[in-house]
């Protein structure tokens, strides 16, 4: 089959969305958007579509950064290409239009995460006999994207997804409700409150939380054409909880959420996600992702208690490929590779030395 391959302009980002929204495995992050968002982060966007006799068949979201003191880049393509991957010959011309580009931009590595669970082991084969490095960055949220999650089907009618809940999920949705908390769309004036209780829960959990300019980013990109809302939770006229959402297509997801030390007795973060899911049904969404937990289920794992809470809404624990890295320039991955390692561990040097401090 003969393929035609472009790398498109501003002037197609309608056409672009349009494709990526339709098609089964189109990602929030595959989005023109979402590339935007991360060229204020430093990453240089390309967007890549394959087309048979003029129609898009195939699109990716290249993002290229170059390495500190290597002076070349390294790519990613978060959570994609947008491809069939069970059609080899597509997912093949994909590779062979970012390889082209890898060679004029003299990048070391291609990364791909993609939307696709451990069970399909066609994807592996694949992936192997094609010349990717499998990368196992462990079972909690040491890779680029998690690789496990859960997720729901909220195509059922919201009594029965209420019904299907564990008790205890159901009974702290109408203890919040019957407290009188309140949720309701946020505003871009709610995003300094919400990063403050951000910055709460990121000191409380032990995480490292992103600078307030990136959220202003992430509202002002995302939330305009309607691929992002941010969610704000009040009780007793003061903002105790918040939450950001991704919808692309069918799908949302749950992609960041805050909440404060204050209050928690009321129980805002089950009404959030309740209220999150009942506004993704609104627009037309079938699916619901609560994004990552830790592969890791024996009780004594810290991120125990994020399972248990995700795993009350009778969502589906799903484990995903995982990462994967085409290689380029073998010499400079080998020095990547190690560099990766050393700045590994200074971030969890850097969290050790915040946990001692509290």
């Amino acid at each position: 089959m003969q393929y035609t391959a472009r790398w498109l302009e501003e002037k197609d980002k309608i056409i672009f969305n349009t494709f990526i929204e339709r098609h089964t495995k189109g990602h929030a992050m595959q989005l023109w958007e979402w590339g935007e968002v991360k060229y204020r982060t430093g990453w240089q966007p390309w967007r890549l579509v394959l087309e048979e006799k003029g129609e898009i068949v195939a699109a990716a979201t290249i993002l290229e950064r170059k390495l500190p003191l290597f002076g070349t880049p390294i790519f990613y393509c978060p959570r994609g290409p947008v491809v069939d991957m069970a059609d080899k010959e597509k997912f093949q011309a994909v590779l062979k239009e970012i390889k082209a580009l890898a060679k004029r931009r003299r990048a070391i590595l291609l990364k791909i995460d993609p939307d696709i669970p451990k069970t399909a082991e066609y994807l592996r084969d694949f992936l192997v006999s094609t010349g990717f490095k499998q990368v196992d960055k462990g079972q909690n949220f040491e890779g680029v994207q998690p690789k496990f999650v859960f997720r729901l089907d909220i195509s059922p009618d919201e009594d029965t997804l209420l019904a299907n809940m564990h008790q205890k999920t159901r009974y702290n949705i109408r203890l919040a409700m019957k407290k009188g908390v309140k949720i309701r769309l946020g505003t871009r004036e709610d995003l300094p409150e919400f990063y403050r209780v951000l910055q709460e829960t990121c000191a409380r959990d032990n995480f490292l939380v992103r600078a307030y300019s990136y959220f202003e980013d992430l509202y002002d990109i995302m939330v305009p054409p309607g691929y992002g809302q941010l969610f704000i939770a009040e009780y007793e006229g003061k903002i105790i909880a918040g939450t950001f959402a991704f919808l692309t297509g069918s799908k949302t997801w749950y992609i960041y959420g805050a909440s404060s030390n204050s209050h928690r007795n009321v129980m805002p973060n089950y009404l959030i996600q309740w209220e999150m899911i009942r506004w993704a049904k609104a627009h037309g969404c079938t699916l619901y992702d609560f994004r990552g937990v830790s592969g890791d289920l024996s009780e004594n794992n810290p991120l125990y208690g994020l399972y248990k809470f995700k795993k009350g809404f009778n969502g589906d624990f799903v484990e995903f490929i995982g990462e994967w890295d085409y290689v380029y320039r073998p010499f400079m991955y080998t020095i990547w590779q190690l560099a990766e390692k050393v700045y590994s561990g200074g971030l969890k040097n850097m969290l050790a030395r915040f946990r001692k401090r509290k």
